[in-house]
């Protein structure tokens, strides 16, 4: 056998480990995110999350240190509490800038080009739908850039984008076939 071989039997055997531990504990991360955020919609962003960043870290994985079940559910935990941190900034920015000027976010003008039925849909978005639907559609800024700008990761960016959208869409629909 050839050290490239080797080699790539050791990379092969590394990643159908980490797979099997995905899918023994899948069910339980997820679980646990539930829990900790009361919303099916950011535990499913945060498990994926948790899951990207155990990928990342799989090398530095020591079974002598803890169960896989336990390193996944601390992965899961930083994931949640950065999830909270950056929440709470958003909510802190959106203050600060509705204070500025004294107008709520409800009450911003948008172009006239998005016509009258999108620019009272995107109104009634939260401010974190608006913001991933302008970088993502308005700047045209890729997922990865679009993440880190919202400081998340590419797959949450996407995940969120496509949520605001869906959510765009269910109060533009009606308008537009009345």
């Amino acid at each position: 056998m050839t050290y490239i071989e080797c080699v790539s039997d050791v990379a092969n055997a590394h990643q159908t480990a980490f797979a099997s531990i995905t899918e023994a504990h899948l069910d339980d991360v997820y679980r646990y995110l539930l829990y900790m955020t009361a919303s099916p919609t950011t535990a499913e962003d945060l498990t994926s999350e948790t899951f990207e960043r155990a990928l990342a870290r799989w090398s530095r994985f020591d079974a002598r240190r803890g169960s896989a079940r336990t390193w996944l559910c601390q992965i899961a935990r930083n994931a949640a509490l950065d999830h909270f941190r950056a929440e709470e900034r958003r909510r802190r920015r959106e203050l600060r800038y509705s204070a500025r000027d004294g107008t709520a976010h409800a009450d911003i003008e948008l172009p006239d080009e998005y016509g009258p039925v999108l620019r009272q849909a995107l109104r009634t978005l939260s401010a974190a739908d608006r913001e991933v639907i302008a970088l993502r559609v308005v700047l045209d800024l890729d997922a990865a850039t679009a993440a880190r700008v919202l400081g998340v990761s590419p797959s949450a960016c996407t995940t969120r984008l496509n949520r605001a959208l869906e959510k765009l869409e269910q109060k533009v629909r009606p308008r537009l076939v009345a």
